[in-house]
């Protein structure tokens, strides 16, 4: 058997609608590392919000802040914060529209404004509270990540302000702002610089448009039922929707357990 490095996103690919990882998923994973497979995590959120993912499943590796943060057997080794002078231009820009944003760090997000509905909605959905107040925190604390606040119409302005940073939509209400040309895919490249594998060697299994560059590089993309047409069009091929075993489902299909 050919072995493989897995690269998988968490919401929407591990974690079901209920944002649950099933007794199935734990056990097809346990099975491909036992088989000789290498597993990684491939998502936007932050270290300090998977750490409960990476005990379940036993795992050390992770591409983090949609690549900003690469993690190799516990050993950081890719890590391309903001810049901060971009991000006291944005932060200014910001301001002066009345906008909340909230920034992360490897260790922990904080917010902009004391109390915002959108910034509580948005995070609800990714099971984490309304995070502390500390507006100056992106003057002493390496960014690697901020959730900026627009519609869909404003975040057309704010990439034309910005081209030297890259703005990926996660949810209704707002967006990830990252380093521009950074992507999970440019994290697996950094990961997969330190290991025995080639991009072809690579299997991701991803639903969102944050996977699509993911999907796009490695050898074989799996898009999940649930996911986005843009992930779907992009993939080697489509399993069935998260919440009907597809991730297992998939891992069967390419023998990996």
């Amino acid at each position: 058997m050919q072995k493989r490095i897995l690269f998988f996103d968490i919401d929407g690919t591990l974690y079901n609608s209920k944002k649950e990882i099933p007794q199935t998923t734990i056990d097809a994973v346990k099975k491909a590392k036992d088989n000789g497979h290498e597993v990684v995590i491939a998502t936007g959120r932050a270290p300090f919000m998977i750490q409960e993912v990476l005990e379940t499943l036993k795992l050390d590796s992770y591409v983090c802040f949609n690549g900003q943060y690469v993690v190799y057997k516990g050993q950081p080794i890719s890590l391309k914060p903001v810049p901060l002078e971009q991000l006291k231009v944005l932060v200014n820009y910001v301001e002066k529209q009345d906008k909340p944003l909230v920034f992360l760090d490897n260790h922990e997000m904080v917010t902009s404004v004391p109390e915002h509905h959108q910034i509580k909605e948005s995070l609800t959905s990714l099971l984490y509270p309304m995070p502390r107040l500390d507006k100056d925190f992106y003057l002493n604390h390496p960014i690697y990540q901020v959730l900026l606040y627009v519609s869909v119409e404003e975040e057309e302005e704010y990439a034309k302000a910005f081209p030297e940073l890259e703005l990926v939509r996660w949810h209704t209400y707002c967006c990830d702002v990252l380093n521009k040309g950074v992507s999970k895919a440019y994290g697996i490249e950094r990961l997969l610089e330190y290991t025995n594998f080639e991009m072809q060697d690579a299997i991701a299994f991803g639903d969102g448009l944050n996977d699509v560059e993911m999907l796009t590089a490695v050898g074989t993309g799996v898009a999940m039922g649930n996911g986005h047409v843009k992930a779907k069009t992009v993939a080697s091929f489509v399993t069935d929707h998260v919440d009907e075993d597809g991730l297992v489902k998939a891992m069967e299909k390419l023998q990996l357990v």
